[in-house]
């Protein structure tokens, strides 16, 4: 199955789109006897004010002669992270009222095609690219990979803040851990008084940071999900688009959980090995 795309610049009403692959239609209604229909995206028809059924001026330039011509579409546009800071509408034509509207002829900037399995791939690229001088075919993986290089710095960047914020925050527990056993020297000296032994003591202090850990990861969990769940809500209506920006995936919150759960039992272990090497009577103070 071979699918052609041709891609220019057209004018619908007073604003600038351009024609592209349909997605899924949120609703399709029949064009009256005479007239082409088109689909436009639900950004157009929120700011233009257009319903399924209404009639129009379609147009190469604004102040060539158009065509009129139905709304028989809206479409919902798909999350894609490439299109979010466009503001341009978009416009789908049938391909013979395209040329025909934008005196084109049978000529194509770029066009698609779709096949069956690498061997047909590899054959279409190669008889594309000697159909004439100039012509350059490209896989589909390999488009997607340039014009993702972008994300990829992005997503590099959030992995060094995350592991700085990661070392910062061990070094961070660590002090808070041992201030707050120091603060509980009295306690300890009394036990190892009573004959505990350093070992038992240092367990106790290792399960209660356990117990912090585990109680910070889950009001870290439920306050990040309600921050991500903002985040979203607000840049879902100042894009319009149902691109998601913050996700909290099961994965984030099990290393979220086992990084919690390493760094406090270490530094619980190192700030109660610290205090319970200490002679008794010296963490009274005499």
């Amino acid at each position: 199955m071979v699918v052609f795309l041709l891609i220019l610049p057209l004018l619908l009403a007073l604003a600038p789109a351009a024609a592209a692959q349909p997605a899924a239609p949120r609703s399709i209604a029949p064009a009256p006897q005479g007239a082409r229909s088109i689909a436009i995206d639900e950004r157009l028809a929120a700011d233009a004010g257009l319903r399924v059924g209404d009639r129009v001026v379609v147009a190469p330039a604004p102040d060539a002669p158009g065509d009129s011509a139905v709304v028989g579409a809206i479409v919902r546009r798909t999350a894609d992270p490439s299109e979010v800071a466009r503001a341009e509408y978009r416009v789908w034509l049938h391909l013979d009222h395209l040329q025909r509207l934008a005196d084109y002829g049978d000529r194509v900037d770029r066009f698609a095609i779709s096949t069956r399995g690498p061997g047909g791939t590899d054959s279409a690229l190669r008889a594309i690219e000697r159909a004439a001088f100039g012509f350059r075919a490209h896989r589909s993986r390999d488009v997607a990979v340039e014009t993702s290089q972008t994300f990829l710095v992005i997503s590099r960047f959030h992995k060094a803040i995350g592991v700085i914020t990661i070392v910062a925050s061990a070094i961070f527990l660590l002090c808070i851990l041992l201030l707050k056993v120091d603060e509980r020297r009295r306690d300890v000296a009394a036990m190892r008084l009573m004959g505990i032994s350093r070992a038992t003591v240092v367990r106790a202090v290792v399960l209660e940071a356990a117990f912090i850990s585990v109680l910070g990861t889950l009001l870290g969990t439920g306050l990040g999900w309600a921050m991500s769940r903002l985040v979203n809500a607000h840049y879902q209506g100042v894009y319009r688009t149902p691109l998601t920006f913050s996700l909290v995936t099961p994965g984030i919150v099990l290393l979220a959980g086992a990084l919690a759960l390493v760094l406090g039992v270490a530094a619980g272990a190192v700030a109660a090995a610290r205090l319970a090497g200490a002679r008794p009577l010296s963490l009274f103070g005499r």
